[in-house]
């Protein structure tokens, strides 16, 4: 029936929102390449991809009891940040939804034991690390959001995953899985920040942090995911955003521990005041993805 046509773990850090003389200010006369790396993916990727729906596994929207996934027929407003409105002020958005796999993907979590709803409350907030996602990439398609759970750990994040693909499985349509967030995810104090805006990754806020993340950025490219997912523990010590659950919940999509899946970056390895950057692209391989061995 369906089919995931590919997946990528991408940034949606404020800075690309601002405009770009400030981006240049903050970065040292240069253009962050998060910005040509978004319309690269969007011409080289999603353009030849056609995919019908785009799920975002949103790492800034935290939930507590259940994993959510929206179930909007579509979602549509202006957008404006608690966290930073000067930047992200009254950001139009408009994205039809696909409820009916919302549906069937919180049934396939449940069935794996775990809590998952579909919500399509029309006052549910949205969070910008779909927003500036799709300011980049959407082209029309519907987009799914889910939101990572502050009480899960990594295996419930590889089950959330595997009943993505088992519902994706039963419901017909193009699929294409965004892993929002970053990799590392350590700010600076605030009296520090200022000195450390630039892209440059020296600024990483640690350098440890800035190996592990490196490490895993060799393993995407080799299409070792088993690594990356066994080594969550020694990655938890550099505060990977949102427990990389982001990422554990695409991967898992996609094979988990199976997947071999070799990942091209659109962009640089960059900093931002402290936190990692960067997109990640994972091509189908030509023999499809290898199913999971286990949830």
């Amino acid at each position: 029936m369906g089919e995931i046509v590919g997946c990528g773990l991408v940034s949606h850090v404020p800075t690309i929102m601002l405009p770009l003389q400030t981006r240049l200010e903050l970065n040292e006369g240069k253009e962050i390449s998060l910005i040509p790396g978004f319309h690269r993916l969007r011409r080289e990727v999603l353009d030849v991809l056609k995919p019908d729906t785009v799920i975002v596994f949103d790492s800034h929207w935290g939930t507590t009891v259940e994993f959510i996934v929206t179930g909007h027929v579509r979602r549509q407003g202006l957008y404006t940040s608690d966290e930073l409105p000067r930047g992200m002020r009254q950001v139009p958005y408009d994205m039809p939804g696909n409820p009916k796999l919302a549906a069937a993907i919180a049934e396939a979590v449940v069935g794996l034991g775990t809590p998952c709803t579909a919500n399509d409350d029309p006052y549910l907030p949205i969070q910008y690390a779909t927003v500036n996602v799709n300011h980049y990439l959407g082209g029309g398609e519907a987009w799914l959001s889910i939101g990572v759970c502050q009480t899960a750990d990594t295996q419930d994040y590889l089950t959330v995953g595997e009943g993505v693909r088992r519902a994706i499985d039963r419901c017909p349509g193009r699929v294409v899985l965004l892993a929002s967030g970053s990799m590392s995810h350590r700010f600076w104090s605030l009296r520090e920040l200022i000195k450390h805006e630039a892209s440059d990754p020296i600024h990483i806020r640690t350098p440890e942090a800035r190996a592990a993340d490196l490490e895993r950025l060799d393993w995407f490219a080799k299409g070792d995911h088993a690594r990356v997912i066994d080594t969550m523990d020694d990655f938890l010590r550099h505060a990977p955003e949102a427990r990389f659950g982001h990422y554990l919940m695409m991967a898992a999509a996609v094979g988990g521990r199976a997947c071999r899946a070799r990942g091209r970056q659109f962009s640089d390895y960059e900093n931002a005041t402290g936190t990692s950057q960067v997109h990640v692209w994972f091509d189908r391989p030509d023999g499809g993805w290898t199913a999971a061995t286990e949830a």
